[in-house]
């Protein structure tokens, strides 16, 4: 069990720790499954659902709900649709140039 407070994105981003190289590093190789992880939780709140609600829409069980949640886990395009279709969204991919650092 934790005993620090949960650390959002933009926590991390704004703290110290993050001006140290190997915790940028890792924080731009994580980036996608925590801003995903993230929105699916956002909405499934919204909607006022459970994991294990999500779960039995999208045809998944908790713990892989729970997992993508926090990050866990690298979905591949089929379960993004599952989990899009389930909340009532729809799944946008996009490619873009990167853009400077500031």
């Amino acid at each position: 069990m934790r005993d620090t407070p949960r650390t959002t994105l933009s926590e991390l981003r704004e703290s110290e720790r993050f001006d140290r190289p190997e915790v940028r590093e890792s924080y731009e190789l994580a980036r996608l499954r925590f801003t995903l992880g993230e929105a699916v939780r956002l909405r499934r709140e919204e909607l006022g659902w459970s994991q294990a609600e999500l779960g039995r829409r999208a045809g998944m069980p908790q713990p892989s709900i729970a997992r993508f949640e926090h990050g866990g886990t690298q979905p591949t395009l089929p379960t993004l649709e599952k989990l899009a279709e389930a909340l009532g969204l729809v799944l946008s991919v996009r490619l873009e140039r990167p853009t400077a650092a500031a």
